[in-house]
């Protein structure tokens, strides 16, 4: 019966009616029933959004299923830390349902969504299709590479644990490769790492890596010949971390090259391909690896919902955040496009793809659902401005917060303390704290291990590294 769903069709094999018959719905989608008759809430995403909303309606008079690809939500500003060795993947995850367990009115269903049918208020997937009453879509987002998909099968992207790890064997295997490579040009490709995007994301990844290599792998490597590692950080613009003052951007210029970090400004890529990098203006660099952080989008479920997108791929929302004409269905987080109001003359300007926007936004529809079964009018979503920060290295961050801005130490101490604590689960934050104390007084890194499919040595077919188990011929 599940297969004659999956292909459209109805029990008995014929075409699956008009999605517009409301009588056909359970015989189209053999939707399975809901364990009582009180409003039924979807949320698609256990991200930052997702676990937001289901908190808010937690214990409230409603149902709520919360379906993610994955079992675990997880706390992504941390997500560089684990593909430079500082911290194991599970440190910066935890399981769904330990969090969502102590509401009995909410569930959980690991699956991938595939679509959505608005007008039968049903979401598909490849497991069920299950009808809702009220829908929150916060999916979250995805590698943004600007029309060149080419970019995405010769570059690391940094959006989930498997990426995490994938980028951290990659840069170590190619340390290791590096020890027996006897062409000096190729051994220094094996040492150099680029990064593209001078963002939050590529400013602490580029930072890390130096420092992984300074302190740490110069020990592990003594063979090599540390002064040929380079670590470059790319920007298509004229600075990083483009959201903060300008002084805060020049200090984090400065701190990156005092630590070893090439900084190359208005340089936009125009291709990465077998780890050379070449770009807008013919210069290349070759590198073992290349990151790609050089912008986000909308999930790919975004495109896969015959609704209209804006910029970036995100989903245009009323100010309540929901779909115009379909007051059930709401957008949050990274796959909501919505502008903030026009200020001092100024026209608004989208809100950015950030944690504390989802969370706000999370927040907000969440509330604005329980308003409508309560038949109260929605409130529009109003957005409050917590500042920004990011850390740059071993005790240098930036910080941008109701009109503070530092820079340097105390920067750094603010930085550790609010993400430790907005960590998920006591033993994630016990076993984090030990981890960067370790790191801080040792100079060292324990996490330094290739887990695994191996990445592929120099020269070899990449499809046959990952199952090859012959020792590399030197």
């Amino acid at each position: 019966m599940q297969d004659a769903f999956l292909h459209g069709t109805g029990h008995d094999g014929a075409a699956a009616p008009s999605p517009l018959d409301p009588a056909a719905v359970y015989r189209r989608y053999g939707a399975r029933p809901w364990p009582s008759a009180r409003p039924r809430v979807i949320i698609v995403g256990a991200g930052f959004g997702g676990l937001t909303a289901a908190r808010v309606l937690g214990g409230k008079d409603v149902d709520v299923l919360v379906i993610d690809r994955n079992n675990y939500h997880g706390f992504w500003p941390l997500l560089y830390q684990v593909a430079t060795a500082g911290l194991e993947p599970e440190s910066v995850a935890h399981p769904v349902r330990a969090i969502v367990r102590r509401y009995s009115n909410i569930s959980f269903m690991m699956a991938e969504v595939l679509g959505v049918d608005f007008e039968q208020q049903v979401v598909l997937t490849a497991a069920a299709y299950l009808p809702y009453d009220y829908l929150i879509l916060a999916a979250g987002s995805a590698n943004n590479y600007f029309g060149n998909e080419a970019l995405a099968r010769h570059t690391y992207g940094l959006k989930d644990l498997d990426d995490a790890e994938l980028l951290r064997n990659a840069v170590l295997a190619n340390f290791e490769y590096a020890v027996s490579e006897t062409d000096r040009a190729q051994r220094r490709k094996l040492k150099t790492l680029v990064v593209v995007g001078g963002g939050p994301t590529g400013v602490e990844l580029a930072g890390a890596f130096v420092e992984l290599i300074n302190h740490v792998l110069v020990h592990d490597y003594p063979m090599l010949d540390i002064s040929e590692a380079r670590v470059v950080l790319v920007e298509a613009g004229g600075t990083v971390l483009a959201a903060f003052p300008e002084k805060l951007q020049r200090e984090a210029i400065r701190r990156l090259e005092a630590m070893g970090v090439e900084v190359r400004l208005r340089s936009p890529v125009a291709s990465v391909e077998d780890g050379t990098v070449t770009f807008a203006d013919g210069s290349q660099i070759e590198a073992g690896v290349v990151v790609w952080a050089a912008g986000v989008r909308a999930a790919s479920l975004a495109d896969r919902l015959g609704l209209r997108q804006a910029r970036g791929g995100r989903i245009p929302v009323e100010p309540t955040l929901n779909l115009p004409g379909h007051p059930e269905v709401f957008v949050v987080g990274d796959m909501a496009y919505l502008e903030s109001p026009p200020r001092r003359g100024r026209p608004g300007a989208p809100y950015p793809m950030v944690a504390p926007v989802a969370i706000q936004m999370a927040e907000r529809a969440a509330h604005n659902i329980l308003a409508r079964i309560h038949r109260k009018p929605m409130r529009p979503f109003r957005y409050f401005d917590k500042g920004n920060m990011a850390t740059i290295g071993r005790r240098v961050a930036v910080l941008d917060a109701f009109g503070i801005r530092l820079s340097g130490y105390l920067a750094w101490a603010g930085w550790l303390v609010v993400h430790l604590m907005s960590l998920v689960g006591f033993r994630n934050r016990i076993v984090v704290f030990l981890n960067w104390a370790y790191s801080y007084f040792t100079y060292d890194r324990g996490l330094r291990l290739i887990t695994g499919p191996k990445p592929a040595p120099p020269g070899a077919p990449v499809q046959a590294a990952a199952s090859t188990t012959e020792p590399r011929r030197v």
